[in-house]
């Protein structure tokens, strides 16, 4: 029988979690809580913003209050896919073949800077992200639990970036547009820092384990048991429906905007996400609000804008908040 724990001990643990992570990470609260969000329902985030902006640390803390394991791999246009999920190489001494595993058999990858690389080297996370396993060499060797792939990714304007596939981008539970953080954010983070230290290496002194990866799973159990209204169901698809109706995907002035809409992929992921967003804040039940919040994450890299959409100076976020605003929510008593 699959194990779950109470709302009342599940909010406990991830408020232990986001404590420990609070100690060294400074700001970007929105990135902890996708990031949290994002284990919970078994998917991965995608990240966008400029180097320097503390993505790293945050998967090294996050793994550790976890009492999981942490790999980066930098990408760039010469990694090869074996340089991710590792390849077969004949053991000259021992006269026979090993299997060397790559760094993406761990509980969080951080894939830094994942679209410098091209599209045959991205690819080399599909099978990891969609199967929760690797194939080398015909046997398949399963990923540890939970797993996890942070990507991070440049502004596309920024010199030799290549754009992900959709196939890819549809993998991604989320996307995160993140920006730099306020002064007295900035300050507390330079203070916390240099105290004693000379700042060149963050370090995760501190930090303590709050949870076994198993306590982590009985977590994960307990956020899929939180209860989701047919009514809450119909809004999600009806919200999703609407960014492939050319009815409700009119800009302001009246221009279709949404050449591409998200598929079915995308009314799962707002489920999978509310009911995450449901267990941070302390409830059995999915709500509207959930997935209006949710919405913009989990829908801006499954569209794509039409021409016109550019002339009017829109953007995916403003799309998406436009169809938010125009599909209607259920009320109180339709739930």
């Amino acid at each position: 029988m699959t194990e779950i724990l109470s709302i009342e001990a599940a909010h406990r643990a991830l408020q232990q979690v986001k404590e420990e992570i609070e100690k060294v990470f400074v700001g970007q609260r929105d990135l902890v809580e996708h990031s949290l969000i994002s284990l919970l329902a078994g998917g991965h985030l995608l990240v966008e913003g400029v180097p320097g902006l503390g993505k790293t640390l945050l998967v090294r803390v996050l793994a550790k209050a976890i009492g999981g394991d942490s790999k980066r791999v930098q990408f760039t246009p010469d990694l090869m896919p074996s340089d991710i999920t590792g390849n077969i190489m004949l053991d000259v001494q021992a006269g026979k073949f090993i299997t060397r595993k790559g760094p993406v058999f761990t509980n969080i990858l951080i894939a830094d800077e994942i679209n410098r690389s091209p599209a045959k080297t991205q690819a080399a996370l599909f099978e990891a992200m969609q199967e929760f396993q690797v194939s080398l060499d015909g046997t398949e060797y399963p990923l540890p639990s939970p797993f996890m792939v942070l990507a991070t990714q440049n502004p596309f304007e920024h010199e030799g970036t290549y754009p992900l596939p959709d196939a890819q981008k549809d993998r991604f539970l989320m996307k995160l547009l993140i920006n730099y953080p306020d002064n007295e954010e900035e300050k507390e983070m330079v203070s916390r820092v240099l105290a004693g230290q000379s700042g060149a290496e963050l370090t995760l002194d501190g930090v303590n384990q709050a949870l076994t990866p198993e306590e982590f799973s009985r977590l994960r159990n307990t956020a899929s048991s939180i209860k989701v209204d047919p009514s809450i169901i119909d809004y999600a698809v009806r919200l999703v429906s609407a960014t492939r109706n050319s009815e409700g995907s009119y800009s302001a002035v009246g221009t279709s905007a949404i050449e591409t809409g998200a598929g079915p992929r995308g009314s799962l992921a707002l489920i999978r996400c509310a009911r995450g967003r449901a267990l941070l804040e302390h409830r059995d039940f999915v709500i509207p609000d959930d997935i209006k919040a949710l919405a913009v994450p989990v829908l801006i890299h499954r569209i794509s804008l039409s021409a016109e959409s550019d002339l009017e100076g829109l953007d995916e976020v403003r799309a998406v908040e436009a169809l938010v605003s125009r599909v209607e929510a259920p009320r109180g008593e339709d739930i």
